[in-house]
């Protein structure tokens, strides 16, 4: 019993440690508001919590049955980084380059959100790619693909890895669920520079995730030093 346990705690703690760090539930809580900034604090917390739960289910989903999805349409992961990637860097450029003063409702107004926007919002791109994106993915997978082949470690190696993931979905919502303490915490111009800050490591990661995915795609290529 005390190997299950182990097993339990372990696969946890991998799952916790890989996720939580390209999550960054913190990172992304500045943007997270600036999406939301035209709801009511009701309609925040409704996407708070429907962002948590698409997180839940995308990571335990990429965990089982990812590698089966990609196998059947005969994706590689590489494929999958490159896509994901580039979806990641445009979302990031987009809030880069927004405009205080765009068009829509003012800055300072709120409004009451539809169920319908909030559960469309909630997945694209709050849960994905912006919290969730394909580096979450690929790790997730790698986690999947790491249990044991069957009997009890399988089983105790299981649900520390739903463990793992729940705890990671649970920051992520209250992480979101209180980014307004946040901002006011930082204030105006300290929410504005960490929204930019923000943006930005989100782009860079969205190129870096791209560049991985087309150099292992051209590694078959590369010439071969003699």
């Amino acid at each position: 019993m005390e190997a299950e346990i182990a097993a339990f705690v372990r696969t946890g703690l991998v799952a916790l440690a890989a996720l939580l760090p390209i999550t960054n539930p913190p990172g992304n809580a500045p943007i997270f508001l600036t999406l939301t900034r035209t709801m009511d604090e009701p309609a925040r917390r409704a996407m708070a919590r429907r962002v948590g739960l698409n997180c839940l289910v995308l990571l335990v989903g990429a965990a089982y049955i990812g590698n089966y999805v990609l196998a059947f349409f005969d994706i590689s992961l590489a494929v999958v980084r490159v896509g994901g990637g580039l979806l990641v860097a445009a979302t990031a450029w987009r809030l880069l380059a927004a405009e205080s003063a765009g068009g829509g409702d003012s800055p300072g107004a709120t409004r009451q959100a539809t169920p319908e926007e909030v559960a469309g919002r909630a997945f694209y791109p709050l849960s994905f790619p912006i919290t969730v994106g394909p580096g979450s993915i690929s790790i997730a997978i790698t986690l999947g693909a790491s249990l044991p082949s069957q009997g009890a470690a399988r089983l105790w190696s299981s649900l520390g890895l739903l463990a793992g993931i729940w705890i990671a979905a649970v920051a992520i919502w209250l992480a979101y669920r209180y980014a307004s303490h946040l901002v006011r915490l930082l204030g105006p111009s300290g929410t504005a520079v960490f929204l930019r800050l923000s943006a930005f490591i989100l782009l860079c990661i969205g190129v870096q995730i791209c560049w991985d995915g087309v150099a292992e795609l051209l590694a078959p290529w590369r010439p071969i030093p003699r």
